[in-house]
């Protein structure tokens, strides 16, 4: 087991770990460490606790400092740098290459680096722009391509559930999505539905994906015959938040709908895993 304290940076939401340095640190505190990109200050999201050898990326690097008043002047700084090289680069891009979009642009924390984070369809000759941004800002230019998906992440927004998305949050890697996820759980498969803001399917179509997939192996298809409870209906509609499903039953004095618990269901019938359960067609 090591000590370790979880550290966040602004342009991803993923947490790294570092060694406390024989500090201790509380969520919130603003620390300076040293990365692969330089010298970077981040946000403490977990505080000093043990954690398994197992999940270290070696060599654990140690915190550098808890970041002074003279660092946090510096941050603001920085920032205000950030936003001044956004209104000047976006121009020269638009003028120089058209096909790239400026999603946001970083200074390292002893400036010593600016990177320009862009979007585009493909491969980017960004040679002469790299020239001309150089001369403007007497810095060592870093340009980083990034997809559609990564632009959100880095910008942030609210999805059509409203709250933030995903990928802003918690999202570490952009893993694939598949329109399979989508009729896995059973949701329309109008583009509009299920898109995100980046256009692209919906990253929480992924992390839902593994609960629906494991009771659709046992729940019952819509349009089976089944019998429950020694009558026999066909299910109408399937509820796989809720585990339950509809059947309807046909009777010499009408139809009744009946809500069955899947559960229950399964504790009390002999399931054979044949056409009448599992995925959707």
């Amino acid at each position: 087991m090591s000590i370790v304290i979880g550290v966040k940076f602004r342009t991803s939401p993923k947490t790294y770990y570092f060694g406390p340095n024989d500090e201790t640190f509380l969520e919130g505190d603003v620390v300076i460490v040293e990365t692969a990109r330089g010298v970077e200050h981040g946000k403490v999201v977990i505080a000093n606790k043990d954690v398994p050898d197992s999940d270290i990326v070696q060599p654990l690097k140690q915190v550098l400092r808890k970041a002074t008043d003279k660092d946090k002047a510096q941050i603001e700084k920085n920032e205000k740098l950030r936003l001044e090289a956004l209104k000047i680069a976006s121009p020269k891009i638009a003028e120089t290459n058209p096909e790239m979009k400026l999603v946001d642009v970083e200074y390292t924390f002893d400036q010593t680096k600016i990177i320009f984070y862009f979007t585009a369809e493909g491969r980017v000759d960004f040679r002469e722009l790299v020239r001309i941004l150089a001369q403007q800002f007497k810095k060592r230019i870093e340009m980083r391509q990034i997809d559609e998906r990564d632009d959100y992440k880095l910008k942030g927004g609210l999805a059509t559930c409203g709250r933030p998305c995903c990928c802003s949050l918690y999202a570490s890697d952009c893993d694939k999505v598949s329109i399979k996820m989508a009729k896995t759980q059973g949701l329309s498969l109008n583009p509009t539905k299920i898109s995100g803001l980046c256009g692209k399917l919906m990253c929480c179509l992924r992390y839902e994906n593994e609960y629906y997939a494991d009771v659709n192996k046992v729940m019952p298809k819509q349009g089976a015959t089944i019998v429950v409870d020694g009558e026999q209906g066909v299910v109408v509609s399937r509820d796989m938040l809720r585990r339950t499903f509809t059947l309807r039953v046909e009777k010499s004095d009408g139809v009744s709908n009946k809500v069955v618990n899947l559960d229950e269901y399964l504790n009390t019938n002999t399931v054979e895993l044949d056409h009448s359960i599992g995925d959707q067609d």
